[in-house]
């Protein structure tokens, strides 16, 4: 995006001396590259590396032979200089193999080609994931390992890693799943020289620690972390970033004939046991076909499911109107929601035998949302208070899980004016929190704040403020190697006709990057559809002081922008009419992909239909089910192996509903 690289370069002078040399002037090119790919061409075989299926999904298996010849001159990927970067990420996708205990092999090498010195590597064991690299200071250069604890990865499926290293902060992302952070006492060296080196695919160069499972992705990205180009992902064991012309479905090299003895099995559900593994079962009645790995069912080929209808699955009663829902899981824990209530407790509660049940009451002060996120394997979820304690003093709470009690207990308190929402996010390995402060006394015209996770308190500190009017929602997405944040403002004390904001991350600082006009904004919501990128914003009201009597409508379009990669803006895509539009919530059925509107009030009632739409490609957004409801003020969508739910809040009645999403 040019555009934006002309923004990062207009603001280089704003950076720190020590930092703008390394940020800006890149040994190598901050492209991913498919270190598979350079050991096996797309033209023709090497010896010791073979092609083969495993789940329908094509990986390379090496033999003894591949331990020298799978490898390559760092030079060639290292042409203009001979420093590793100090700030990369590495992913994998494999089928691990079960390995005995303290048995070690390795995915990767990089060793100098005199001496045998270890300069990098990745290694697994049969519960870890070790990384290794080579330090040097002045006492002299030894061997740093940094291990992350991976015991579920010899299931016999496939699993794509994202392992991100920064300095000393190391993290491992597993299917797209919660990352494992880890600070090292030894940070990454920031001048590793890989001058007469070899990189090593599956081996150390000798047999012995040779990688005995498949690989279908080993890909280095310099720069920045991969994980938000994988995540989220339809299919997140097997997220793409590059995978090599030869595993490609399309192509033809190094196929090689499989000798199997292949059965199919009828009828009702067969046992999956060790007699049946490979072999697979056709399901006549859901026409699906599986086929057993490891003493499990597993779907290789099922009919397209398509949204039939939506039912009414469970009336959640709750102590009072409900502003906000938060769905989340916990591992280990389960799937809980978050309820916001206008009252004085709000609720969490937990998914147990297909329906929520209470699980813990929390006091609040007119609590507007709840977020949760994670740092490591610390899990928090924070409230945005919108009234004052007893005491007259305004503050929100973030709460941490207690994994001993099974509980969330206070964990920082943070001031905040009238707080409607908040954002965790994650920007080059920081991780930060914005609140989006809805007025100070009868001042609409307030800051938010965006607060920086301090590694030494362990506090969120003040790290930036941003001007807002009336602000109602936060929303963080990245394109690319770029992190935005969206402001939705939604009234200045005299209109609710003003814009709203969207802010691109340059040189350590969120900084304004596009405006929109909005009505009474008080939702973003960001959703993609294959390579395309969406901006919804639910316009709720359009109102001005000084036109009271003839400006006074809810009845107004929401719209959805369209992100133009050419003209590196968001533009108009499609108007939707909406009634009084509180929040958007983007989900998937199968192929299908889905928007619903939630529609609170039309002027006259609160008893109005919020309306699923469904993307038609060059029809855009077309209505496909309108749900009765009452003063809906939030959607969340969410599955369980039992199917896909939505579930809604309502700010006019102490009852949520979660609804089935039926398919056919």
């Amino acid at each position: 995006m040019s555009a934006l690289l002309a923004l990062c370069v207009a603001f280089l002078p704003l950076a720190t001396p020590g930092h703008s040399d390394r940020r800006w002037t890149p040994c190598m090119d901050l492209r991913p590259l498919d270190i598979l790919a350079e050991v096996v061409p797309p033209r023709g075989a090497v010896g010791g590396v073979q092609m083969s299926q495993a789940q329908g999904v094509r990986g390379l298996q090496l033999s003894a032979a591949a331990a020298r010849a799978a490898s390559f001159p760092a030079s060639r990927l290292f042409s203009r200089c001979h420093l590793f970067p100090e700030e990369f990420s590495i992913v994998v996708t494999l089928k691990m193999p079960h390995l005995p205990p303290k048995k070690n092999e390795y995915l990767l090498a990089v060793a100098a080609e005199e001496g045998n010195a270890l300069l990098l590597g990745l290694r697994l064991s049969p519960t870890r994931l070790h990384f290794l690299f080579l330090h040097e200071d002045t006492a002299g250069a030894w061997q740093t390992r940094v291990s992350f604890h991976s015991p579920g990865l010899m299931d016999s499926q496939w699993h794509t890693l994202v392992l991100a290293v920064s300095e000393e902060s190391f993290s491992l992302t597993t299917d797209c799943g919660l990352p494992k952070d880890i600070m090292a006492d030894v940070p990454f060296p920031a001048t590793l020289s890989v001058r007469g080196a070899r990189f090593f695919v599956g081996s150390r160069r000798r047999a012995k620690g040779l990688f005995t499972g498949l690989l279908r992705q080993l890909v280095l990205l310099p720069g920045s972390d991969a994980t938000p180009r994988l995540c989220p992902s339809r299919n997140a064991q097997l997220a793409e970033l590059s995978i090599p012309r030869a595993l490609q479905d399309d192509n033809e090299v190094l196929k090689c004939p499989y000798e199997a003895e292949v059965k199919v099995t009828l009828g009702s559900r067969p046992p999956c046991t060790k007699a049946e593994d490979a072999q697979f079962w056709f399901d006549a009645i859901r026409r699906g076909l599986y086929l057993c790995v490891g003493n499990e069912w597993v779907s290789v080929l099922t009919a397209k499911v398509k949204l039939d209808y939506v039912e009414e699955h469970q009336r959640l009663f709750t102590a009072s109107e409900t502003l906000g829902l938060e769905v989340f899981g916990i591992p280990e824990a389960g799937l809980f929601v978050a309820t916001a209530n206008r009252k004085a407790t709000s609720a969490i509660y937990k998914w147990t035998g297909g329906k929520f049940i209470s699980y813990q009451n929390i006091r609040t002060h007119q609590a507007q949302s709840w977020r949760h996120f994670t740092i490591g394997k610390k899990i928090f979820l924070a409230v945005a208070n919108f009234g004052p304690d007893e005491k007259g003093q305004e503050f929100s709470v973030i709460y941490k899980w207690s994994h001993r009690k099974r509980k969330f207990t206070p964990y920082q308190r943070i001031a905040t004016h009238s707080a409607r929402d908040w954002e965790a996010f994650r920007v080059e390995g920081e991780h930060f929190l914005a609140v989006a402060n809805h007025r100070e006394g009868d001042n609409h015209n307030i800051d938010s704040v965006i607060y920086k996770w301090n590694r030494s308190t362990r506090l969120f500190e003040a790290n930036q403020t941003i001007a807002t009017s009336g602000a109602y929602d936060w929303e963080f997405f990245t394109v690319g190697p770029y992190s935005f944040l969206a402001v939705a403002n939604t009234f200045n004390g005299t209109s609710t006709r003003l814009l709203s904001h969207l802010y691109v991350w340059l040189v350590g600082s969120f900084r304004l990057f596009q405006s929109f006009l909005t009505f009474g904004a008080a939702d973003w919501e960001v959703f993609r559809i294959g390579d395309r990128t969406f901006l919804a914003v639910a316009n709720s009201h359009s109102y001005d002081v000084e036109m009271q009597l003839q400006n006074d409508s809810y009845v107004i379009n929401s719209v959805i922008y369209e992100l133009n990669v050419t003209a590196q803006t968001f533009v108009k895509f499609q108007d939707i009419p909406t009634c009084s539009a509180l929040d958007w919530e983007f989900f998937s059925v199968g192929e299908d992909y889905f928007l619903v509107v939630a529609n609170s009030f039309d002027g006259n009632s609160f008893s109005v239909n919020s309306i699923i739409y469904r993307w038609q490609g060059y029809e855009g957004f077309v209505a496909a089910h309108r749900l009765p409801t009452v003063g809906c003020r939030d959607w969340e969508a969410f599955s369980t192996a039992a199917g896909s739910y939505l579930i809604y809040s309502s700010a006019k009645e102490p009852l949520s509903r979660v609804l089935r999403l039926r398919t056919g």
